[in-house]
C-alpha cells in the first residue's frame, strides 16, 4: 500500500528486512520492526552496530553510496529510498530527525528565524509572513526565552543546549507524526541532557508522534523508552518492552551489557566479554513489533 493513509492497528512505522550496504560492506542485515503512534522506541548499540544509518535511511537520509534494500512504509506509504523532499511532493506524512550535534546541523551564516522560516516555507504553499509566525511559534514550543529577539539571532551567539532546541524546532516545521533522534544530548553538559529528553517526550505527547531514540546510554532508556531494539555488527538481537528488557534481557550481549554498568560487579568479580556473546538470532518479547 502507498496511499499514505493509516487503516486501523497498522503501525505508523513498518521496517521490513532492511538492509544496508556500502562498497560491499553491511552495516544493517535483515531488520525488522514495527512503532505506533506516541511510543518510545529506543534504538540500542555500540558504535558501529548500524543504528545511526538504520535512523538516516528511515529519514530518507542515507549517503547516495548506500546500497539498501527492504522496505519502509509511514502511516502506510512506501517511503524507502526517497528523500524528505521528495515524501513531500508526493503528499506522504513527514518524518524528521534531530541530529547528535546542533552547532553541525544549523547553518552558521543564517539566522535562526531565517533557517525555520526556511523550513516551513518547503511545503511550497506557506507565505513568508505565515512561515514567520509559525516560526515563532515553533520557538516558544520547544520553550526559548524570548523568542522574537532570539529569532534575529544567529546560531553561534545561542548555548548548546539552546541550539538544540533550536534543531527540534526545524525537526518540527514539517508537522511530523514521527521523529528520529539520534544522540541527542551527547554533544551536551549532562545538566542540559535531561532537559532535552523531557522537551522530546512533551512534545512527543503533546503532538501525538512516534520518537524513535538512537542512543547507546541504557539509563536514558530506561527513564524515556517503552520498547528497546538492541543492535549489534547490523542486526537485531532483540526487540522488548523496556520492562522486560531491564529485569532480563533474553540474549547474552543485552545480559552483558546490564551487567557492565557501573555498580553492577562486585568487587573481584571479572569484567563481562561483549566479544563472547555475539548470535545471529532476534529474540523477541511476547507481542514484539519484529518479525
Amino acid at each position: 500500500m502507498t496511499s499514505g493513509k493509516l487503516l486501523a492497528g497498522e503501525p505508523l512505522i513498518a521496517v521490513r528486512d532492511l538492509s544496508i550496504a556500502f562498497a560491499g560492506t553491511t552495516a544493517v542485515d535483515g531488520l525488522s520492526f514495527t512503532m505506533k503512534a506516541g511510543e518510545v522506541t529506543a534504538l540500542v548499540g555500540e558504535s558501529g552496530s548500524g543504528k545511526t544509518v538504520t535512523g538516516l535511511t528511515i529519514a530518507g537520509l542515507a549517503p547516495p553510496e548506500a546500497r539498501i534494500t527492504g522496505r519502509v512504509t509511514l502511516a502506510g506509504a512506501d517511503i524507502l529510498g526517497s528523500t524528505p523532499r521528495q515524501r513531500r511532493l508526493a503528499g506522504h506524512p513527514a518524518l524528521s530527525m534531530v541530529f547528535q550535534d546542533p552547532q553541525a546541523a544549523l547553518n552558521p551564516v543564517l539566522t535562526i528565524g531565517d533557517q525555520i522560516v526556511e523550513a516551513v516555507r518547503a511545503d511550497g504553499r506557506t507565505g513568508a509572513r505565515a512561515a514567520a509566525a509559525r516560526a515563532l511559534e515553533l520557538l516558544d514550543l520547544v520553550r526559548i526565552p524570548e523568542p522574537g529577539r532570539r529569532f534575529s539571532e544567529y546560531p553561534h551567539r545561542l548555548s548548546g543546549g539552546m541550539r538544540q532546541r533550536v534543531v527540534i524546532a526545524l525537526a518540527l516545521a514539517a508537522s511530523p507524526v514521527a521523529l528520529v533522534a539520534d544522540e541527542p544530548t551527547t554533544a551536551l553538559d549532562v545538566t542540559i541532557q535531561a532537559q532535552i529528553l523531557q522537551l522530546l517526550i512533551r512534545l512527543k505527547d503533546e503532538l501525538g508522534m512516534a520518537l524513535l531514540l538512537i542512543t547507546h546510554d541504557l539509563g536514558v532508556v530506561a527513564e524515556t523508552a517503552d520498547r528497546v531494539l538492541l543492535m549489534r555488527d547490523g542486526r537485531l538481537l532483540e526487540d522488548r518492552g523496556v520492562r522486560d528488557f531491564f529485569d532480563g534481557p533474553r540474549h547474552p550481549y543485552g545480559r552483558a551489557l546490564l551487567a557492565a554498568r557501573p555498580g553492577r560487579r562486585t568487587r573481584g568479580e571479572p569484567r563481562p566479554r561483549l566479544a563472547d556473546t555475539s548470535a545471529p538470532h532476534l529474540i523477541s518479547g511476547e507481542g514484539g513489533g519484529a518479525c
